[in-house]
């Protein structure tokens, strides 16, 4: 892992991304108590393809519906959970 300054990256931004492209994990300080993880982003990336964004639409239209349940005690989130 990469510890680097905010200036740092600034000033050598492509070599950090291509350290980060190649599996180089880089953590970039701003500051005394602010760091951010650099993490390349490819299109099967779970987080942001279209299918996930149109699973989160369809679960804010479940909730603007009512169809959610209230999960509130220890054995409810197991039994969710299935464990």
């Amino acid at each position: 892992m990469l510890v680097i300054s905010s200036r740092e990256f600034r000033q050598n931004q492509r070599i950090y991304f291509e350290k980060a492209d190649n599996g180089e994990q880089i953590i970039v300080q701003r500051g005394k108590d602010k760091s951010y993880a650099l993490t390349p982003i490819s299109e099967d990336d779970i987080y942001f393809n279209a299918e996930m964004v149109e699973k989160i639409k369809e679960s804010l239209d479940q909730v603007e519906q009512g169809k959610v349940k209230a999960i509130t005690t220890n054995d409810e989130i197991k039994d969710l959970l299935g464990l």
